[in-house]
């Protein structure tokens, strides 16, 4: 016995696959994957609990320096640990390479706040005058 047009053999219907809901279904996660990634904000800093406030801003994406001070007192430069001779010897070479970019302070919460003044001190000595302090968004 031979299948005629639209029947399989055994007398049941031949199975189709619709490209376009799959096609839909496709576009629909490209977009949720592209959206999610465009709000993460990159920290460039160390891992810290960063204290809360409510008038927050979000960071640009600029060149930026993120100083990092820890609970123990440590600084970091976005990533990397250093000495304070180094970090103000790094402040004054990166105010002479980009002189108009950020210098953001990622403090952890519960670090002593003379040490994110020290750090503000030395980049406004430095000659920065575009110092912030980084912050967590107060959920409400």
């Amino acid at each position: 016995m031979q299948a005629s047009g639209g029947t399989a053999p055994g007398g049941g219907k031949r199975a189709r696959i619709e490209i376009i809901p799959l096609i839909d279904v496709i576009f629909f996660l490209l977009a949720t994957f592209v959206l999610f990634t465009l709000s993460l904000n990159r920290v460039d800093g160390l891992p810290v609990q960063l204290p809360i406030a409510v008038t927050g801003e979000p960071r640009s994406s600029q060149d930026n320096v993120t100083i990092s001070v820890t609970t123990e007192g440590m600084i970091a430069w976005n990533k990397e640990q250093i000495t304070l001779s180094e970090f103000i010897a790094r402040l004054v070479v990166h105010h002479r390479e980009a002189p108009q970019s950020q210098i953001h302070i990622n403090g952890d919460a519960r670090s002593y706040f003379s040490q994110a003044i020290y750090v503000f001190d030395e980049a406004r000595k430095a000659g920065f005058s575009r110092v912030f302090i980084e912050t967590k968004a107060r959920t409400n």
